[in-house]
């Protein structure tokens, strides 16, 4: 049992990484299943148009798909267009922050169509399907050698074992471009990502110490928030139901007004004056008679404190 609790501690501790791990094993998985079972390059004129949407219109449908299951973004969108409400820019910090959310949420959402990619150029059925179909590459390798060539060239994907040995070269060649052009790519995303992460670290207001223990809030927090939310739900339910069935006096449950609700499932502001590890913390904290929060001049909106607003216990319902 001891055990048990150690891996689920484990996991609960890198649950950001494993879930990327997992999306990226998944994104493999399909991207092998889709090359070997159901790619088949036509080998004519449609060779250029297949290989590309083999190659691109999978990473695009998991990159919408991600944009729609990141909870993250919802805290921008959700009633910025209410019915009766203007949908008005806001401030220029506010802006600022709300595309670095949606940015962060974008970056997010792209992990598997970047391993979609990135496998689909190492194992080269895609890419030598599309380019064998490229004019460009067709006047590369059949320059001054007549049309014969470029039909050859068109059967480069479909060629077998019993192939001329200069379609097998031409198909050497192409898998070759295609593997480095993903090695490319993934040593280029990982060295953003590494900047990125440095330079997101190197502008951090808090100490590593004190951004472990705010995680550590966070996620105790969102767990004691969904407890409670479900022990009150239950209570209000409960005490509607025996009021309809019963007809017995309608006791007082006291349920958050929606300015409450709006106020904790807004952005996170971070004041170096006044340090709140969360909007329910802040709420309970800076709020005025009529339910708003109390605005504080010196907010800012560090990247590297974004997993505020990504694991929030106003999203926690949702996920």
């Amino acid at each position: 049992m001891e055990k048990l609790r150690t891996v689920l501690d484990f996991c609960l501790s890198h649950q950001k990484a494993l879930g990327y791990g997992a999306v990226s094993l998944l994104t493999l998985g399909s991207e092998r299943i889709f090359s070997v079972v159901v790619f088949k390059c036509p080998c004519n004129s449609w060779n250029m148009l297949y290989g590309t949407v083999f190659l691109l219109a999978p990473a695009l449908i998991l990159f919408l798909l991600g944009l729609l299951l990141n909870t993250r973004s919802w805290k921008v969108l959700t009633g910025c267009c209410a019915p009766g409400k203007l949908c008005l820019c806001p401030h220029a910090n506010r802006f600022w922050r709300y595309v670095q959310v949606l940015w962060l949420v974008m970056v997010t959402a792209a992990v598997a169509p970047f391993t979609w990619i990135a496998v689909a150029l190492l194992g080269g059925s895609f890419y030598e399907c599309a380019a064998t179909g490229s004019a460009i590459l067709q006047n590369y390798m059949c320059k001054n050698q007549g049309e014969e060539c470029f039909k050859k060239v068109l059967q480069v994907p479909c060629q077998s074992s019993s192939s001329s040995q200069e379609m097998q070269d031409m198909l050497t060649s192409l898998r070759a471009q295609s593997q480095v052009i993903g090695w490319i790519l993934i040593a280029s995303v990982f060295t953003l990502a590494l900047a990125a992460t440095c330079i997101s670290r190197c502008r951090s207001p808090v100490s590593i110490l004190q951004l472990t223990f705010w995680k550590m809030y966070l996620e105790k927090e969102q767990q004691l928030f969904e407890v409670k939310a479900k022990e009150h739900a239950s209570q209000l339910a409960e005490r509607n139901l025996r009021c309809f069935f019963d007809s017995t006096q309608l006791e007082q449950i006291h349920t958050p007004s929606a300015k409450a609700w709006h106020g904790i499932s807004s952005m996170f502001a971070f004041n170096p004056e006044e340090h709140y590890y969360s909007m329910i913390h802040k709420y309970i904290s800076s709020k005025t008679s009529s339910g708003s929060i109390k605005s504080a001049e010196g907010d800012t909106f560090p990247t590297c404190l974004g997993f505020v607003d990504g694991v929030g216990v106003a999203d926690s319902q949702v996920l």
